[in-house]
């Protein structure tokens, strides 16, 4: 874990915010797929943050927070919808077809997105060949688990594969854009005037797309109903707070390494839990988007070791 430059008093708070994003954000595609069979998705993903934000600005202004400039504003709605609509309300939404197992393999390649979309939009470093080798291994794991052949295997539909590959590319995007733009000074501010922003575009999207009417809590199951308290109070007000302390805290790279440890927690709660399958061709192609990601991550913090061991072999 690179956490050089952030400070020695950022570490505790640091190792615990990673330890919560590897397990609390594994456990949320099994919460999403229980929520998502009795309640609407949208509504559902966007009630979880509108409610959990407006809980933590109303903590953060409690214990004096200044209010927030419109210009904060406008970049919580910007973010906010990226990282939230664009990279969970999509991902929800689709889970009403796909697996939360095979769900989280795909969302474990945010980091190649992170690459590319670094270097293409945002001038970053043009991907070194250990990079593109790892980009390589990661599309062929992924062609593997979403190409019409792994698709016909798994009977699953395309297009809801398809929503979550490219839900994983905005989220990537709005990681990256977020550390461009002037947000709330308060982590916890800025981390909840996002979550009231995405939360609130997803509830106005479910009520347009005519969800109101699928609303029903008499029909709702007791597993559906306390994931969605699950969302709210420890996917949302803890883990999403923790995100965002890393993003502003962590190297990019370093902070991506949640995508190739969530998979893993993810692909075997859905396995144990809601028996979905694990074939070869899964794990196979687990396996390859697991190694390219950690590879692609890895390799920024192994090159910058070699880097400063080559400079102190110069001192001497």
């Amino acid at each position: 874990m690179n956490t050089k430059g952030t400070g020695e008093r950022h570490l505790p708070t640091l190792i615990a915010s990673f330890i919560c994003i590897y397990v609390v954000w594994g456990s949320t595609y099994l919460a999403i797929r229980l929520a998502v069979d009795t309640l609407p998705p949208f509504l559902m993903a966007g009630s979880r943050f509108l409610l959990g934000g407006l809980i933590l600005y109303g903590l953060t202004r409690w214990r004096g927070a200044p209010r927030p400039t419109g210009r904060h504003w406008r970049s919580a709605v910007l973010i906010g919808t990226m990282l939230l609509f664009g990279g969970n309300g999509l991902v929800t939404w689709s889970e009403q077809w796909t697996p939360s197992g095979i769900t989280a393999l795909i969302i474990g390649s945010t980091p190649m997105w992170f690459v590319v979309l670094d270097w293409l939009l945002f001038s970053g470093t043009r991907p070194t060949p250990a990079k593109v080798a790892g980009l390589i291994v990661g599309f062929v794991g992924l062609t593997m688990l979403v190409g019409p052949r792994g698709l016909a295997e798994q009977g699953l539909p395309g297009w809801p594969a398809l929503v979550i590959l490219i839900a994983s590319g905005i989220f990537a995007c709005g990681s990256l854009l977020s550390r461009r733009v002037e947000q709330a000074p308060g982590l916890l501010q800025s981390a909840a005037m996002q979550m009231v922003c995405g939360g609130g575009v997803m509830a106005v999207i479910g009520l347009l797309a005519g969800e109101a009417h699928r609303v029903d809590f008499s029909r709702a199951s007791a597993s559906s109903l306390w994931a969605w308290v699950y969302l709210v109070v420890i996917g949302s007000l803890i883990a999403y707070s923790a995100f965002v302390y890393m993003l502003r805290h962590a190297a990019p790279a370093t902070v991506s390494t949640y995508a190739y440890v969530n998979p893993i927690v993810a692909v075997f709660l859905g396995w144990l839990i809601l028996d979905e399958p694990m074939s070869p061709r899964v794990v196979l192609a687990g396996a390859l988007i697991v190694v390219a990601v950690a590879g692609i991550t890895g390799y920024d913090a192994v090159a910058a070791r070699w880097r400063r061991a080559k400079a102190e072999s110069l001192k001497v």
